[in-house]
């Protein structure tokens, strides 16, 4: 952009929360040496709807490498797979499909999945967007570690190459 042009607000620029923000840390939030341990042992896995298991499978362990580690019949509802990829450190990212039901396209909302973020070493996520590219896949680059794009339901993915616990040089666990 030439030196006489400005810039596009960012959404929410003129929100100030510090003050919240900064109250919210003085009552919740305890140092590392200080917090109570988890009650949890971490993610079991995180389910998400297919509408067609072939494409799902494709995408996740064609494109993205996530292997598939297990596929059969839903408990809870007849004929439809339930089936569960390999996301590393013994989490796994798990799909439902739901046949005879019309739950139309994925849709963000508020209680909702906004994005799974999913991080990966800094050269698979090179190699991985590479593949992106190939696949002409659209995505949102943010800074050089981050990229957002759409799985084949429309569900926001992020592959993030910081470590698990950080996030763009900030320690978040």
């Amino acid at each position: 952009m030439g030196d006489t042009e400005q810039q596009p607000a960012k959404h929410g620029a003129q929100i100030d929360r510090t003050a919240e923000w900064d109250e919210l840390r003085r009552r919740h939030l305890r140092p590392p040496g200080e917090r109570p341990e988890s009650s949890a042992r971490g993610v079991h896995h995180v389910a998400l709807l297919s509408h067609d298991v072939e494409t799902t499978i494709d995408f996740y362990q064609g494109l993205l490498e996530f292997p598939l580690t297990t596929l059969f019949e839903n408990r809870d509802y007849r004929g439809s797979t339930h089936f569960f990829f390999d996301i590393g450190n013994g989490n796994c990212l798990a799909f439902f499909d739901l046949p005879g039901l019309d739950l139309g396209p994925y849709a963000e909302v508020l209680g909702g999945l906004h994005h799974l973020a999913i991080s990966v070493e800094p050269e698979r996520w090179a190699h991985l967007k590479a593949k992106l590219d190939d696949a002409g896949i659209e995505y949102a680059h943010i800074d050089g570690t981050s990229i957002y794009f759409l799985g084949p339901d429309g569900e926001r993915v992020e592959l993030i190459a910081d470590p698990l616990g950080e996030m763009y040089g900030e320690i978040v666990l």
